[in-house]
């Protein structure tokens, strides 16, 4: 009797531990998005002013940008499933305005823009490797919290499965293209 309650209580701790692990992974990966989501923005205003000068004509796609970026911003401490769509209206912006860009060979021959779109396509690389980490992340715990017998644990102890990270059009996942 007493082998069965220490083999019960042995299996309690080790779904537990496996529990907050993956639940601290699945708080990492969002961390990550975060951090290259913020980064993008931090440069999407140096890209507008740069854009603004040669692009006279189109203001309303700069206007764009920039109101999508605003929101990207505000919707920062948001969790993942409200900010997605956001982030992904900004990213077809983006898209938008680097299609506008072959109008304007001068500014396509810019270095700072050229620098600039070498950068946000960088971090667009890196915003949909920690959005495949993440959602791997976030499988992971799911199946801990679904599966027996960790999932008596997860009940015990509350655990919930996370929210995978979606877009409603696959087109916003894709980074911007980036031709020089």
């Amino acid at each position: 009797m007493l082998g069965v309650l220490l083999a019960l209580g042995g299996a309690t701790v080790f779904y537990y531990n496996r529990l907050v692990f993956n639940r601290h992974r699945v708080a990492e990966a969002a961390s990550g998005i975060d951090v290259q989501l913020k980064r993008r923005a931090s440069l999407i205003p140096a890209l507008v002013e740069c854009a603004r000068q040669y692009m006279s004509y189109e203001q309303s796609t700069l206007q764009a940008l920039v109101q999508e970026r605003m929101r990207a911003v505000q919707l920062a401490d948001s969790p993942l499933g409200q900010r997605a769509p956001v982030e992904a209206q900004l990213g077809s912006q983006l898209r938008q305005l680097f299609a506008l860009v072959e109008a304007y060979p001068e500014l396509k021959a810019d270095d700072q823009f050229r620098e600039l779109q070498g950068n946000i396509s960088e971090v667009e690389d890196h915003i949909q490797m920690a959005r495949r980490y993440y959602n791997g992340a976030v499988r992971e715990l799911n199946v801990l919290v679904e599966s027996v017998p960790s999932n008596l644990v997860a009940r015990l102890f509350s655990f919930i499965p996370a929210e995978y990270f979606t877009l409603d059009d696959p087109r916003d996942g894709q980074s911007p293209k980036m031709e020089f």
